[in-house]
């Protein structure tokens, strides 16, 4: 027993030690251990005479039974006489234990850590100088350690015995529960266990279900926080002044969420989903996009067929009377050109409505940019026409020659042919496609159609742009030149609207998101197109149906001043 409590002396620095329990229910964090098989009946069979060399087991047998040996106190009553009748295992839990307890399995441990340190140095190239055999008895403490500290060595229920770069057993903790019964009987309830191998996470477990509380213990459960826990929804932030565990809980950010209490950071929600009102789970995003069934899509679809059913008509008069005066006089195939870009571009607008697929994505921006271009081109020549026509009745005049049909048909041509470069260019090196958005809208994900490059789709626009700005320099000049015939006060008037349009469609389209933007660009090209029909063919008609008699050579002829 003496070389025992030498060993718990060795296992006190080597292990540490855990505190001795005096309350009724409590709990402490005690080495892991496992039972050793053959100790029990090892101590059933410990009699103060097993070896009379060791004193320390008589001690005990006297205090804990509460006896003396025979000659060692003259004037003891035979009754309180120790006789082989006093057995371990009859003696109260609270003074001794028979089953192996954490202190005993560390000093187990102990025991052959050190025996096989002992064993290393043994078997270690170092031999005395003289005799070539090393005395154990004499070597020092310090040299032992050497090979303390390099053990490595399964125990006989094949735990693995093991020491860190600190010198500290690398072994996991069980948190124990000591229950105490009236008797001075105890039991030992496992609640929870650390396992530090798992570092840099400790993982820490612990089984609420398995703790046995007072029975006198009718409060709530105690915590180590100065204040309640953070929900999930809310991070920690540090009380600045305070302990290390008071803080408050702040709401997760926007966008981010917390799905388990007292969490130190709140994480972003995937892409495609989005935070509860709680913000302590993810919703899938929805996917939207501008389809015919809505009512957005439905009114702007039938808007486009009201249209292009009117164009449509007003291109069956114009064809109808195509012989008489006013017809004539304003160049038919200009005004055919014209008025078939027009049903055109009513008809594109199809095109942006429903799901974006990489057909439609391809050639919506490229059919609307060349048929747009045609349209603006057409008006453009019928302007640069009216201007030829009167400079060419001046006597002298050199202009003459521009006037017929040639010209005008060079204007749309070439017009067409930049416009058809830049959508080739463009589709043959970085082409639109369709794409998802999943960062505009906060709770949608906005299926749409990537312009691919920006560039070019820039360049096209600004093209357009170019021709509208000319088409109406040229009307605007051309506003109060004389002759009934003369249109340039209606195209000046169609450009205006024209343009009105598409410049307060840029700021527009710039702050809408989603299928709203699709909608803006549609509304721009139905309002714009739509403003070229109405003032340059609605007067026309309104003089062949309601006013033939203003559809005659002689009025068309007529000149005001």
């Amino acid at each position: 027993m003496a070389d025992i409590l030498c060993a718990y002396k060795f296992s006190q620095i080597t292990y540490g030690s855990a505190p001795l329990m005096d309350n009724k229910n409590e709990a402490v964090f005690l080495h892991r251990m496992f039972p050793i098989s053959g100790f029990h009946e090892f101590l059933r069979n410990r009699k103060p005479d097993t070896n009379q060399e060791d004193g320390f087991i008589r001690d005990f047998w006297q205090q804990a039974f509460m006896c003396s040996f025979p000659g060692l106190n003259l004037d003891e009553s035979p009754e309180n006489i120790c006789t082989e009748k006093n057995k371990l295992e009859t003696l109260p839990m609270s003074v001794f234990e028979m089953s192996m307890s954490s202190h005993s399995y560390s000093i187990y441990n102990a025991v052959y850590a050190a025996a096989h340190a002992l064993h290393d140095m043994d078997s270690s190239s170092f031999k005395h100088r003289t005799t070539g055999i090393r005395d154990l008895q004499k070597m020092q403490p310090w040299q032992l350690h050497h090979f303390l500290k390099r053990v490595i060595f399964n125990n006989t229920v094949g735990e693995h015995i093991s020491f860190n770069t600190n010198g500290e057993l690398v072994a996991g903790f069980d948190i124990i529960n000591w229950v105490t019964f009236p008797n001075e009987t105890f039991n030992r309830v496992k609640v929870g266990r650390i396992e530090p191998q798992s570092l840099p996470a400790i993982e820490f477990t612990v089984h609420e279900d398995a703790i046995v509380w007072p029975s006198w213990f009718n409060q709530a459960q105690p915590i180590s926080l100065c204040n309640d826990r953070c929900c999930p929804g809310y991070s920690k932030r540090k009380k600045e002044g305070k302990q290390f565990c008071c803080y408050d809980c702040i709401p997760c950010p926007e966008g981010k969420i917390s799905t388990q209490e007292d969490v130190d950071n709140c994480f972003q929600c995937p892409k495609d989903h989005y935070p509860n009102m709680n913000r302590d789970f993810c919703i899938l995003k929805s996917l939207t996009f501008l389809t015919f069934e809505e009512t957005l899509g439905t009114s702007l679809a039938i808007s486009a067929v009201l249209l292009f059913c009117v164009t449509a008509g007003v291109l069956g008069i114009f064809i109808k009377h195509q012989d008489t005066p006013i017809v004539k006089a304003n160049n038919r195939t200009l005004t055919y050109t014209l008025l078939l870009s027009l049903l055109l571009s009513f008809l594109c607008v199809l095109l942006f409505i429903g799901q974006p697929q990489k057909v439609t994505c391809l050639f919506r921006q490229t059919t609307f940019g060349i048929i747009f271009s045609v349209a603006i081109s057409s008006v453009l020549a019928k302007t640069v026409t009216v201007i030829l026509a009167f400079q060419a009745t001046k006597p002298a005049s050199k202009l003459r020659k521009w006037l017929g049909k040639r010209m005008a048909t060079s204007i749309v041509l070439s017009s067409l042919l930049i416009q058809a470069t830049i959508c080739t260019v463009w589709l043959s090196t970085f082409p639109p496609f369709p794409d998802l958005d999943v960062n505009s809208m906060a709770e949608e994900v906005i299926l749409e159609c990537n312009e691919g490059s920006i560039t070019m789709f820039y360049c096209l626009l600004g093209f357009m742009g170019s021709l509208s700005i000319c088409s109406f320099t040229a009307a605007f000049f051309a506003r109060k030149l004389p002759d009934s015939f003369n249109e340039a006060k209606f195209i000046t008037f169609s450009m205006l609207v024209f343009c009105s349009v598409w410049i307060s469609f840029v700021p527009t389209y710039l702050s809408t998101k989603g299928k709203y933007m699709v909608a803006v660009e549609i509304f721009s090209i139905l309002a714009s197109s739509a403003g070229l029909l109405g003032c340059i063919f609605f007067p026309k008609c309104f003089i062949i149906l309601l006013r033939p008699d203003l559809n005659t050579r002689e009025q068309v002829m007529k000149r005001k001043h």
